[in-house]
């Protein structure tokens, strides 16, 4: 190995690709946070952690579309360590002793909240892994020759988040929550609101970040 081998500098990362990756990391440790508190808006209940997993679609959808298909997977791919991480140190914490100072209701809502049966830990990284890499496949496949923009753009994004969110929630539900109780009217209430959702917020906000990571690519170079 040469001197110039080992003085060459890094290929440069987009500032987009940097900036959208870490947000991606975060979203998949709150995801599971978030889902804790239900809320309505008007007949639509909806678990929070979809306002992360959402997230999540956008952010993969915006990666695809500006830095190719391949950095996208591998960005969902990725988003498996600090998921493993996160739920590593939960499990950890909950072992730990209390502090005696600490009051018992603080304790008693740290454990009903982080506490989840192994059951619902093993089907949210399932249910995270298939879901978003079909979201990429579909966003890409509907992508065409062109360069998928403008109103297509939005377009792709609602299709392919409508459909990866309801089989989220067919692969969620069904190994967290199958043989515990009835599960078909959860199942068909929540992919019903999951899809809405796709088609309310995830075109704009699709077309929102790729303009924004596109600006910050611009003032990179």
């Amino acid at each position: 190995m040469t001197d110039r081998t080992l003085s060459a500098s890094p290929l440069p990362v987009a500032r987009s690709l940097f900036v959208l990756s870490l947000l991606y990391g975060g979203m998949t440790v709150i995801a599971g946070v978030l889902a804790y508190k239900q809320f309505a808006i008007g007949p639509l209940v909806v678990e929070s952690g979809i306002l992360a997993f959402l997230l999540l679609v956008v952010i993969s959808s915006t990666v695809s579309q500006l830095h190719g298909k391949a950095a996208a997977d591998r960005l969902v791919l990725w988003g498996f360590l600090p998921l493993a991480v996160s739920i590593g140190l939960i499990w950890l914490v909950l072992a730990l002793p209390p502090s005696p100072d600490m009051p018992s209701e603080n304790i008693a809502a740290f454990s009903l909240v982080h506490g989840q049966t192994p059951r619902i830990m093993a089907a949210g990284p399932v249910a995270y892994g298939v879901s978003l890499l079909l979201n990429v496949w579909i966003f890409d496949r509907l992508r065409g020759r062109g360069d998928g923009g403008g109103f297509w753009l939005m377009a792709r994004g609602a299709i392919a988040s409508a459909i990866s969110q309801a089989v989220d929630t067919l692969i969620f539900i069904t190994l967290a929550f199958y043989g515990e109780f009835p599960i078909g009217n959860l199942l068909v209430g929540q992919a019903i609101a999951k899809i809405v959702l796709s088609f309310v917020l995830v075109p704009f906000l699709i077309a929102g970040a790729v303009a924004l990571a596109r600006r910050m690519d611009g003032l990179q170079s």
